[in-house]
């Protein structure tokens, strides 16, 4: 039997439209499936496959509440993001999805720990947290457009902290505008922070942006944006696969869509944790 776990409060009732289209498609096939919007059950024993509708914190409170899943996962877009669910699929539609999925094995994915909290997409550590501790303010503007406008704002705005950083064989100690920790592509609905991500070669990808102008921010954005920045000489890339940060105060970071705070994050991969029918 499928487990079909929705988030009812995601994407402004885009979730729910999902599931109830996910439920006709089943009934028609006649395959067995059960629902869960508000109450989800202790655990999946009783479940073949688990198929989740909902964002990027969907799919993260997902992960943390049942840490050690034996079963194949499918994520379908409900949130304003889905930054997860287009890196496995893209843009298909849902009927598409549907089939591909049905007709898919499952395949390792990997996952990665920041200070025990599991994730999947990335982690964005001081401007990433400062733009999603604003987004309450416009949320009825959308994902990707509420997104940008937030970071507009904060590039006006924001001031760069120290961070030490031990990363392998990499340590530095400096200040940085952009921290992040990517094990997939995109975040804010469409930023392509980390275009080299691959969801399952067991490695992080971390990139670092130095000091910049507010005038040299808003020619960066654009790039960021499109996945053009990695070339940047303000800008680091490397594939790692752990670190430690520490930074000279207590900081907001975002963690899958979700807000956390801190004043060190030690981030790990973990190679193949999950199997997603993709």
């Amino acid at each position: 039997m499928i487990g079909i776990f929705v988030n009812p409060q995601a994407g402004k009732g885009k979730a729910l439209k999902a599931a109830a289209l996910l439920e006709e498609i089943l009934m028609e096939k006649e395959i067995p499936f059960a629902v869960y919007t508000s109450s989800w059950p202790v655990d999946l024993i009783q479940f073949s496959e688990a198929w989740v509708v909902g964002g990027d914190g969907t799919i993260n409170f997902f992960i943390n509440k049942y840490r050690v899943v034996n079963i194949p996962l499918a994520l379908f877009k409900g949130g304003t993001g889905n930054d997860v669910a287009w890196k496995l699929y893209g843009n298909i539609g849902l009927h598409e999805q549907v089939e591909l999925i049905l007709n898919a094995v499952g395949k390792p994915v990997d996952a990665a720990t920041c200070n025990e909290k599991l994730f999947i997409n990335g982690v964005g550590i001081g401007f990433d947290g400062e733009v999603l501790r604003s987004m309450g303010l416009v949320r009825w503007l959308g994902g990707h457009l509420g997104y940008l406008f937030v970071v507009i704002k904060k590039i006006f705005s924001f001031r760069e902290f120290t961070f030490k950083i031990i990363a392998d064989e990499v340590q530095v100690n400096d200040k940085f505008l952009l921290v992040m920790i990517f094990n997939s592509s995109r975040t804010g609905g469409g930023f392509m922070v980390s275009p080299q991500s691959k969801i399952n070669d067991g490695k992080l990808n971390m990139i670092l942006c130095k000091p910049l102008s507010v005038f040299k921010r808003l020619l960066v954005l654009p790039k960021i944006e499109k996945g053009k920045h990695l070339q940047l000489p303000s800008v680091s890339h490397k594939t790692i696969e752990q670190v430690i940060i520490e930074c000279e105060k207590e900081l907001f970071a975002q963690l899958d869509g979700e807000l956390i705070q801190g004043k060190k994050f030690e981030i790990k991969i973990l190679l193949g944790y999950f199997m997603f029918k993709y």
